[in-house]
């Protein structure tokens, strides 16, 4: 991750301080603090009839070539909700309806920092899934069948709509 350098609000130099507990970049001109956060974005589990698994293979860094759920990440004045199934519709061309929220995790991310990850179920959707935004390919999968997941944090979303919808899969 690059590290920043100078103010986003005047531009002056930052410099690393200990306040509030911990290290933090602060300017020397204005004083602001800088607080560094996760990078915000949402994933969906989505299920078909059968209960397999929707998956993409990525076509972009990181992981490029590994398989995950479809997903990304949450733009200014977007909810959750809606990043989630617009990244949908953009790598698989699929429409769905969210059922519920599985959790949120955070991934940590070489160009981030770390990323802050809501994940969500879908269980109707409409369409052919068909890959498209930063995906190669789409294919269903069976729970005994999965191929290495790119992130650890979508292998534990897979993993806890087991637990939450235990009688579905």
């Amino acid at each position: 991750m690059k590290e920043k350098t100078h103010c986003p609000y005047c531009g002056m130099r930052l410099v690393k301080k200990w306040t509030e507990g911990r290290s933090r970049l602060l300017c020397t001109a204005c004083s602001e603090t800088i607080y560094e956060n996760p990078t915000p974005a949402s994933c969906l589990v989505v299920l078909n009839d059968q209960q397999d698994i929707l998956l993409v293979r990525r076509s972009v860094e990181p992981k490029i070539g590994f398989w995950c759920l479809p997903g990304g990440f949450i733009e200014l004045g977007e909810h959750p909700e809606e990043a989630a199934l617009r990244e949908l519709h953009e790598e698989t061309g699929i429409t769905g309806i969210i059922e519920r929220l599985i959790g949120v995790r955070t991934n940590p991310s070489r160009q981030y920092g770390a990323v802050l990850l809501v994940g969500y179920l879908v269980t109707r959707y409409t369409g052919v899934p068909m890959a498209g935004d930063d995906a190669s390919e789409t294919a269903f999968f069976t729970l005994t069948n999965l191929p290495e997941i790119a992130f650890d944090s979508h292998k534990k979303f897979i993993q806890d709509v087991k637990i939450v919808v235990p009688g579905r899969l």
